[in-house]
């Protein structure tokens, strides 16, 4: 069986199968075992979990999640690669490849049916056009979750993990840290890739909370603040909230609230760490 992590042996199955590279699928076939290994090493894999991946590719990574877990679940939007997928994952019966789209997939009823329930390990290399959309997903729709550890753009890795104050920091950092603890496992250059992306890659890992770190009374009310604070940045977070889509909480409210967690009025948004916005979303119910 070869192994696709060497790049001769995945330009060959690539060549034997005639295969193009879709751009709509945001394709780029990891070509690096040491990255491979570090992915496996930081997700923490072992024969008790059932493992989902989302966009196995070639079966690259899927190979090695098969060797390391119970049981896999590959799930590959492009029909094209289904044949070659049969072809490298042949060799294992712990695997079962789902042709769809992730986005589209009740997760929550396939992780029933599979695992009876218990927490998965989300593992991927992630088109980096959807990746705020399927983490955000996977949160939202409360998936019984151990962990997500995910290839994505550094940039996006950086905002996951950046603090209040840093020009990185928003509605997208505030989100995943109130679900999951970050970590950043490795920087990827576009080198370990084909084809070679033209922006820089990082392995980030994302510990599901037990517990939410924040007591919210209303956490759809706290994300709607959040989002419309950072809408326009600029703005002070008064300004931002008033007339906001969904927010329909006055401006002296707004004032009166900052006022108690002792706030100044032109406050913006991108200073309030995640329990102050819990917090303001508590004051203005």
């Amino acid at each position: 069986m070869a192994i696709l992590g060497i790049p001769q042996n995945t330009i060959a199955v690539l060549k034997k199968y005639n295969f193009n590279f879709q751009k709509k699928f945001g394709q780029n076939f990891l070509i690096d075992t040491r990255v491979l290994e570090r992915i496996i090493q930081a997700s923490g894999v072992t024969k008790e979990d059932f493992v989902l991946e989302i966009g196995p590719g070639i079966g690259t990574m899927t190979q090695y999640l098969c060797e390391y877990a119970r049981e896999v679940a590959a799930v590959e939007i492009d029909k094209n690669l289904i044949p070659i997928l049969k072809e490298t994952l042949s060799a294992y019966d712990n695997v079962e490849v789902i042709q769809g789209d992730i986005l589209k997939i009740d997760i929550n009823d396939f992780v029933q049916k599979k695992n009876q329930g218990n927490p998965i390990k989300v593992v991927a290399n992630l088109p980096y056009y959807i990746t705020t959309p399927i983490i955000m997903g996977l949160f939202e729709s409360h998936v019984p979750l151990d962990s997500i550890t995910i290839m994505v753009q550094k940039e996006v890795a950086e905002r996951m993990q950046a603090g209040p104050g840093t020009k990185d920091y928003g509605a997208l950092s505030l989100a995943v840290q109130y679900y999951a603890k970050t970590e950043i496992v490795a920087n990827v250059p576009p080198n370990c890739f084909m084809p070679r992306p033209g922006v820089g890659s990082a392995v980030i890992k994302l510990t599901r909370y037990r517990e939410a770190p924040v007591i919210t009374s209303d956490e759809r009310l706290m994300f709607a603040l959040i989002r419309a604070s950072f809408n326009q940045r600029r703005k002070t977070l008064v300004n931002g909230l008033n007339n906001a889509a969904g927010i329909t909480c006055s401006k002296p409210q707004v004032l009166e609230a900052l006022r108690k967690m002792e706030l100044p009025a032109n406050v913006r948004g991108e200073a309030l760490t995640l329990e102050q916005f819990a917090k303001l979303s508590n004051l203005l119910l």
